[in-house]
């Protein structure tokens, strides 16, 4: 069976400065799919000459409005439902990732046979874990489980009605916005999947501690503002991942720095730290040797996610907008 021409399927690729790795995006769904259109968002290398030159159409954001990854997917699946009546399914991807060859055909045969499904996705991997212990964590993050899911990533492939009848994106959003449009998908009956099948493979890219820290400030201004706009819902969309925040990352801290003030004994309370970086590598004995790197990760991790949070709260309050925050 031909399921490009059985499906009538798209891309939507984004990106900015991703070189070589957008070339090898773009191979990899050339005989996947019927259309692709990749969106730039103000690329300075060769990005949009050489989709070009591979045959797909390119579309370059208008940088005067700010940019959001939200906002460049809308665009480009708005294009492709413009210019290509019928389109029934639109594969979202990043372009520093590389579709599997496999994944398309599986994906849309699970979405014609299981029509309450809006989005379906699979395991994204690093290209190069073994470059360095970021990259390594981000494919343990990628690790989701099998089944019905409450969110996707940035990969996934979505029905064109369902995206239609939620308007996509929040165009606004600077991070989160995957997983709060599954939420307005699932308040309105459609359910996700993850599908225990290769998706993509993704280059993060992450080799300073630096890196590390804005793009976990970035998921902790997420969570935020995720709680902004759905934590009243009956499901308190991350409101637990709020008060987790909040509690490791502010309050403790905050109580250690004050009995240093007034001279009292807080060793315990850095102990605590240390508790519960074992309690939590312990429920992850999959993870081998790196379960308690993984870790410290997640619960240090609560010192950028803060300050995201922190971000937020200021952005929110002076009612301004913040400009994407970017690791790479």
């Amino acid at each position: 069976m031909d399921l490009i021409n059985e499906y009538n399927c798209a891309a939507v690729i984004i990106g900015r400065n991703e070189g070589k790795r957008l070339m090898s995006c773009i191979k990899s769904l050339l005989n996947h799919v019927n259309h692709i259109v990749y969106v730039d968002s103000g690329s300075t290398d060769n990005s949009l000459k050489d989709a070009k030159a591979l045959g797909v159409d390119s579309l370059s954001l208008d940088m005067s409005t700010p940019f959001t990854a939200a906002r460049a997917r809308n665009e480009g699946a708005q294009y492709l439902m413009l210019q290509h009546t019928g389109l029934k399914y639109i594969q979202f991807v990043d372009g520093d990732c590389e579709i599997d060859p496999d994944w398309m055909g599986k994906a849309q045969d699970f979405l014609e046979k299981n029509a309450q499904y809006a989005v379906v996705c699979g395991r994204r991997r690093e290209r190069f874990p073994e470059q360095s212990i970021y990259n390594q964590l981000c494919d343990i993050e990628w690790n989701t489980p099998v089944g019905d899911a409450n969110a996707c990533g940035g990969d996934a492939l979505i029905r064109v009605d369902a995206f239609k009848q939620v308007d996509g994106y929040r165009a606004d959003l600077i991070a989160g916005e995957e997983p709060e449009m599954c939420f307005r998908l699932r308040q309105n009956g459609w359910k996700i999947r993850r599908l225990d099948a290769e998706m993509t493979l993704h280059d993060a890219a992450i080799n300073k501690f630096s890196q590390w820290w804005r793009r976990t400030v970035r998921g902790g201004y997420a969570f935020a503002l995720g709680k902004s706009i759905h934590g009243r819902s009956k499901e308190q969309f991350w409101v637990k991942e709020n008060q987790r925040i909040v509690v490791w990352g502010i309050f403790i801290p905050v109580l250690i720095v004050i009995l240093v003030m007034y001279n009292l004994v807080f060793f315990g309370l850095l102990a605590i730290y240390l508790i519960q970086i074992v309690r939590v590598g312990i429920k992850r004995p999959d993870l081998g040797g790196i379960r308690f790197i993984w870790a410290t990760s997640v619960v240090l991790g609560k010192f950028p996610e803060a300050v995201g949070l922190i971000q937020c709260m200021k952005n929110r309050i002076a009612k301004t907008r913040s400009k994407i925050i970017e690791y790479k």
